[in-house]
C-alpha cells in the first residue's frame, strides 16, 4: 500500500484566507511526485499547534492508528505540532511503523540522528510558542497597568486603535447610559429593560439586537464607571477611559440586580408608591384603585391605620413644598453667602484638593496593605480581587473628582445656588409636572 495522507495547518481562520495553506499544497504535491507517493486524503485545519486537542488532527491520528494509509506528508514540523503532547503522537505513530514525511525538513525519521533532529526542532517549537505567550502576556498587562484594554470595546465605546482607551460612542454611548438609568430606577424589571432596549433600537455586536446575554453582561460591567475587569481571572485595574456612567448608579443596578431592591414589573406605577410610611408600623403603605380613586394602605392586617386618598397626600406634599419657598430677605442673604463663598473660592479650592489628596493616599496605603496580606497568604484570591476593585472603584472616583476641582470645573457656590432655586421653586414646578417629573421630583 503507497497510499498517504497529507496535513496542512494555519493558525487561524483568517491566515486560511490567503495563500499560506495553498503554499502548504503545492510542496507536498511536489514531494509526493518525486517520491512516487499517491495521495489518497487532505486533512486541513485552521486552528493553533499551541494547545493540544485539534479535530483535524486527531482524527487523522486515530486513522493512522488504524493503518487507513500508510503514512502522511507533512510541509513542516511547526505545522504538525507546536505542544510536546502532540509531537508525542507523532512519535508514537513513528514508532509503531508509520511512515511521516517532513516535506521541508527531509529528515529520515528511521534513524537515530533524523529523529533526535526532529526532536530538537519540536522542542524548540514548543519553547518558541511558550517565549510568545509569555511576551503577549507580558504586552496584555502592560497595556492594562496603562489603562487601556487591549480587547474589543464593549457596547458604548468605540475602539480607536491599539494602545488607545475606548471612547465614548456618541450614538450607543447616551442609549446605554438610558438602560441603567431605566433599571436603577425601579420602574424597569429584566424584561422590560430589554424590551426597552429594543424600543430604542441599541443594537449589539454584529448588529443584532441586545440579547438576554448581552444585557447580563453590559449591566454587570464595571468598565463604564471606568474599571476594567478581567472576567477570567477577577482581576481590576484602573481604566484611562471616560466613564459612561457614575459609580452610584452602577452601585444602584446591582442592588436592583442582586435582589435589594424591588425589580418587579408594575402594573400601577402609583404616584406616592415607596414614598409614603405608616406611622405604626413603619411599613410603606400600599397602593391600590377604587371607585375611581388611588387609595393607600398599609398592608399589616392587624395595623389600625386606614385608607388614605392621594389627593389627601397631595396636599400635604404641596403645603410641605410650599414651605422651601423663600422671601426676598432671605434671597438677599443666601446671594450674599454666595458672592462671599464665590470670593473664597480659591482658597476653599485649594482645602478641598489637599483633602481628596489625602484620602487618595489612604486609598493607596490600604490597596497595598491588602496586596501584602494576599501575598502572606492571611486572605484568598476570590477575596483579594473583590476588595481590590472595590478600593480601585473608590480611588477612581476621588482621581475624577480631583481632577475637576483642579481644572477649576466644580462650581461649589453655582452648585449650592441651583439647589437653592430648585427647593424655591419645587412647589410650582410639582403642581405643574406630569406624574413621573412628580415622582422624580419628590425622589431628588
Amino acid at each position: 500500500m503507497n497510499q498517504y495522507f497529507a496535513y496542512t495547518r494555519v493558525s487561524t481562520a483568517r491566515q486560511g484566507e490567503g495563500v499560506s495553506l495553498q503554499q502548504q499544497k503545492d510542496a507536498i504535491e511536489r514531494y509526493a511526485q518525486r517520491g512516487s507517493i499517491k495521495i489518497c486524503r487532505w486533512f486541513e485545519e485552521r486552528e493553533t499547534a499551541a494547545r493540544a486537542g485539534r479535530p483535524v488532527f486527531e482524527v487523522m491520528v486515530r486513522q493512522l492508528r488504524k493503518q487507513k494509509a500508510r503514512g502522511v506528508l507533512i510541509h513542516k514540523i511547526d505545522r504538525s505540532a507546536r505542544n510536546l503532547r502532540d509531537w508525542a503522537d507523532l512519535g508514537d505513530l513513528i514508532d509503531r511503523g508509520v511512515d511521516v514525511h517532513f516535506v521541508n525538513e527531509g529528515l529520515d525519521l528511521n534513524s537515530r540522528g533524523g529523529r533526535l533532529s526532529a526532536d530538537i526542532q519540536a522542542v524548540v517549537a514548543a519553547d518558541f510558542i511558550r517565549n510568545l505567550k509569555e511576551e503577549t502576556r507580558k504586552g496584555f498587562y502592560g497595556r492594562l497597568k496603562q489603562g487601556v484594554m487591549p480587547m474589543p470595546a464593549p457596547l458604548g465605546y468605540l475602539n480607536v486603535g491599539p494602545g488607545q482607551p475606548k471612547v465614548i460612542d456618541p450614538k450607543n454611548g447616551p442609549l446605554v447610559r438610558h438602560l441603567f438609568e431605566c433599571y436603577a430606577s425601579g420602574r424597569f424589571n429584566f424584561a422590560s429593560t430589554l424590551v426597552e432596549a429594543r424600543r430604542i433600537r441599541l443594537i449589539g455586536r454584529f448588529g443584532k439586537p441586545l440579547t438576554k446575554n448581552g444585557l447580563t453582561t453590559l449591566l454587570n460591567n464595571p468598565f463604564y464607571t471606568g474599571l476594567i475587569r478581567i472576567k477570567r481571572t477577577g482581576e481590576s485595574f484602573i481604566g484611562a477611559h471616560s466613564p459612561l456612567i457614575s459609580k452610584d448608579l452602577f452601585s444602584r443596578v446591582q442592588s436592583v440586580l442582586r435582589g435589594k431592591s424591588n425589580t418587579k414589573a408594575l402594573r400601577h406605577d402609583f404616584l406616592f408608591r415607596r414614598r409614603i410610611q405608616c406611622q405604626t408600623c413603619r411599613y410603606h403603605l400600599i397602593g391600590q384603585t377604587a371607585r375611581g380613586h388611588v387609595y393607600y394602605r398599609c398592608h399589616t392586617a392587624s395595623c389600625p391605620t386606614g385608607f388614605v386618598r392621594e389627593e389627601a397626600v397631595e396636599e400635604a406634599v404641596l403645603k410641605k413644598l410650599d414651605k422651601l419657598r423663600f422671601d426676598q430677605r432671605e434671597l438677599r442673604y443666601l446671594q450674599q453667602e454666595l458672592d462671599r463663598m464665590r470670593g473664597d473660592e480659591a482658597h476653599e479650592a485649594e482645602k478641598l484638593i489637599a483633602s481628596l489628596r489625602l484620602a487618595a493616599s489612604q486609598l493607596d496605603d490600604r490597596l497595598n496593605r491588602l496586596t501584602d496580606a494576599f501575598i502572606d497568604r492571611l486572605i484568598d484570591q476570590a477575596a483579594f480581587w473583590q476588595r481590590k476593585e472595590a478600593l480601585l472603584s473608590e480611588r477612581l472616583e476621588l482621581s475624577n473628582r480631583l481632577a475637576q476641582v483642579e481644572a477649576g470645573t466644580v462650581d461649589i457656590a453655582g452648585t449650592i445656588g441651583n439647589y437653592i432655586q430648585r427647593a424655591d421653586g419645587a412647589c410650582l414646578a410639582y403642581q405643574h409636572a406630569s406624574p413621573d417629573e412628580k415622582r422624580d421630583l419628590l425622589g431628588a
